[in-house]
């Protein structure tokens, strides 16, 4: 089963670059992500630019309204995904908590649609 593993934190919560506590972070995403490549669960997987660089658009009686920024209005910013392929939930859960952003804030597991059944 296809899962997408959602990855948010406030943007101020994560080591910033060039501190001490970058380098040990990025590893860890670094380890997680091989992990997954080497367990044949990885399909794909990358980080967001901040959300202040985000565009919302909506569509309202047939015209197009863009807005800056996300849509959510909330501390806590979707900053990457992992799109995985997993046996089960159980095994989806063990790879979210080892996302290093887990720490300071939180990972959604989504279950992919399947539309072929």
């Amino acid at each position: 089963m296809k899962y997408m593993l959602l990855v948010y934190g406030a943007e101020d919560a994560a080591p910033l670059p060039g501190s001490p506590e970058f380098g040990p972070f990025m590893q860890g995403y670094l380890e997680v992500s091989q992990e997954m490549t080497n367990d044949g669960a990885m399909i794909a997987g990358e980080g967001l630019q901040d959300a202040n660089t985000a565009s919302t658009v909506k569509v309202r009686d047939g015209k197009t309204i863009t807005r800056d920024g996300p849509f959510a209005e909330t501390k806590e910013m979707m900053g990457g995904f992992y799109l995985i392929d997993c046996d089960n939930l159980d095994q989806a859960i063990a790879y979210a908590a080892k996302i290093p952003s887990a720490t300071y804030g939180s990972i959604e597991i989504r279950p992919v649609m399947d539309y072929e059944q």
